[in-house]
């Protein structure tokens, strides 16, 4: 039984014996009931927009030529969508950085010391420290 249509009434058909035998045939190769295969029909002609009656040329050329132009239109949709965010995001934020990276460097200076530093080095920076011969550590002679 097919999945879904288990409690639908069975209705009856008037076509053609050799077209019945035909389609037979096409359902047993599908491996699906009469109906699905039916139904998998109707589907792929609604869903592909095309008409049985319409002639698909040994290629199926009216089918790609549906298709490329619906690819076509779709990436001129995002040609379009690309060039809008290029022109309003990525360019005017290089800009930025740009104007950034450029303006933040400043000029090097020369560093200038206080006489009253220069001065003062004429004195001695280390000082000896002598030991009592007490056991105390805490006493340090300066």
């Amino acid at each position: 039984m097919d999945k879904g249509f288990e409690k639908e009434k069975f209705e009856t058909l008037k076509i053609k014996s050799s077209v019945a035998i035909e389609f037979r045939k096409f359902s047993k190769m599908l491996s699906k009931s009469q109906s699905m295969t039916l139904l998998l029909m109707m589907d792929f002609f609604n869903e592909n927009g095309i008409s049985p009656t319409e002639h698909l040329g040994p290629r199926m050329e009216t089918l790609e030529n549906r298709i490329s132009v619906l690819i076509k239109k779709r990436m001129n949709g995002m040609i379009a969508i690309m060039k809008d965010i290029e022109k309003s995001q990525t360019k005017p934020t290089v800009a930025m950085m740009q104007a950034l990276f450029q303006a933040t460097e400043p000029p090097k200076k020369k560093l200038i010391l206080e006489r009253k530093y220069t001065e003062e080095k004429k004195e001695v920076l280390y000082r000896e420290k002598k030991y009592l011969d007490t056991n105390d550590d805490d006493k340090w002679i300066k």
